[in-house]
């Protein structure tokens, strides 16, 4: 065994089972002639070893870092305008991963951190993209000369510790937006729940505290850099002392969990709220978290002083007596396993379009690709499939605190009525509609304004 410091790429073809059901000949013909023609012509140019290849993908060694991620931008890059004639649906589009670390050759092949490292970061990468390590971005950052976008850091299956990961695109803008001064303070915790998976936690700001149940996906880190989110949270930063969570099976969380479920995302707030020290806080819900808060509220009356509950529901899409709801639930899931992290941007609009139909396509875009590194396709399925089936109908009508309600009148995900039933159910509860058509509150539109203005003045009464 020989054991070396080195440069890994791992490359693999998006949809690699689906392009070869498509039209199996054809696929291996363009296949072998980008193989020839191309990518080994570059490798070799750029000093790379190929290490092995499979039907799909290869393992690559570099002595340098530079070497490694020049080769892969180049091949990225070729690979546009060689699959310019082939349709979307057709097209051969690769996945680069690339990571610097130890490894160990034996008998023909490789092993070792560095190169399960790089296999993962090709799996986090969007389609026709290549993501490094920080290791790797910082060896290179000042001597490639190309734009790369900070995903922050993120779980990846059998690494035990998060990696902070750096995607190149062939059209990423040339500047990054630059994180807001809330988000370069705060500070990532794990706190470790009953059955031992560890929930990654922050805290921003000063003031009343304000615990944030998770919605439909979240990333600590990354969605500072989101505009549909970083607005929201450094607004909310300002004016109190925020605390959030990412939910099991997502962001930086533990992914490999045994169960995913309405009882265990309980139990979760319970345990953030033990590890950040809050006795008495507010509750901000939005999307599904408005019933893990009215549940919590209501198993915990002590230590909740009122709630804030934005875009919500009592019931799940299955759970509603509304066959469009039901439609949309089918539509969507087939959208989740069919089209996470596909090339086919068809996929992507419509999900999106659902969510935030008023965004700008740039906006659009930033959302999806929140949603697709912050879980894998199995982990969104399983928790779409438990918000559907969430009802705290019944635990509505037990909530004692002061409750605030606000619902966008025009979305679709969870219509304006489901708004008005959490009012109706809840006692003495607070209801505003706002004006618009997202899921999301978007910077810039009245409905932020709206929420920040009703959401601030209820907070200085009841949570003090």
């Amino acid at each position: 065994m020989e054991r070396r410091l080195a440069a890994i790429l791992a490359a693999d073809m998006v949809g690699y089972s689906r392009l070869m059901e498509l039209d199996e000949e054809d696929v291996l013909l363009r296949q072998k002639a980008h193989r020839r023609e191309m990518i080994d012509p570059e490798i070799e140019s750029s000093r790379g070893h190929i290490i092995k290849t499979t039907g799909d993908g290869m393992l690559v060694e570099f002595a340098a870092a530079q070497d490694a991620v020049r080769c892969a931008i180049d091949i990225q890059t070729a690979m546009v305008e060689r699959e310019s004639a082939s349709t979307t649906d057709s097209r051969i589009t690769y996945r680069i991963g690339v990571n610097l670390g130890d490894i160990v050759f034996d008998e023909g092949d490789v092993f070792g951190d560095g190169v399960n490292v790089a296999s993962r970061l090709e799996g986090l990468s969007e389609p026709g993209g290549v993501c490094v390590s920080d290791i790797v971005h910082q060896t290179v950052a000042d001597r490639i000369g190309q734009p790369f976008r900070d995903m922050g850091s993120q779980r990846v299956k059998n690494i035990s510790r998060p990696i902070r990961v750096w995607q190149w695109t062939p059209d990423a803008p040339p500047e990054e937006p630059e994180i807001t001064q809330a988000g370069l303070h705060q500070r990532v915790r794990f706190a470790t729940a009953p059955d031992g998976v560890q929930i990654a936690w922050a805290s921003i700001g000063e003031g009343p505290p304000v615990l944030k149940a998770p919605n439909w996906l979240n990333h600590l880190e990354y969605e500072w850099r989101s505009p549909i989110w970083g607005p929201v949270l450094t607004e909310l930063a300002h004016h109190c002392r925020l605390v959030r969570f990412d939910q099991r099976g997502n962001g930086l969380s533990d992914w490999e969990v045994e169960e995913i479920s309405h009882d265990m995302m309980v139990r979760d707030t319970a345990t953030v709220a033990d590890a950040a020290g809050l006795e008495r806080f507010a509750l901000l819900g939005i999307s599904q978290g408005c019933a893990f808060s009215i549940r919590y509220a209501v198993e915990n009356p002590e230590r909740v002083t009122c709630l804030v509950l934005c875009g919500g529901y009592l019931r799940g899409r299955l759970m509603r007596s509304d066959p469009e709801q039901q439609k949309l639930f089918e539509a969507l899931s087939m959208t989740i396993r069919d089209g996470w992290g596909s090339t086919n941007p068809v996929f992507r609009h419509f999900f999106t379009s659902n969510f935030i139909p008023d965004a700008s396509p740039d906006v659009g875009e930033s959302f999806d690709e929140l949603q697709r590194i912050s879980t894998s396709p199995e982990n969104a399925m399983r928790l779409w499939n438990m918000n559907a089936r969430i009802d705290v109908t019944e635990l509505a009508k037990q909530v004692r605190v002061p409750t605030l309600v606000l619902h966008c009148t025009g979305e679709r995900v969870s219509p304006i009525e489901e708004g008005r039933r959490i009012a109706r159910f809840i006692p003495d509860a607070s209801f505003i509609e706002m004006p618009g058509n997202n899921h999301v509150l978007l910077g810039g539109t009245p409905a932020f304004d709206r929420f920040f203005e009703e959401t601030t003045a209820f907070l200085e009464k009841h949570n003090r």
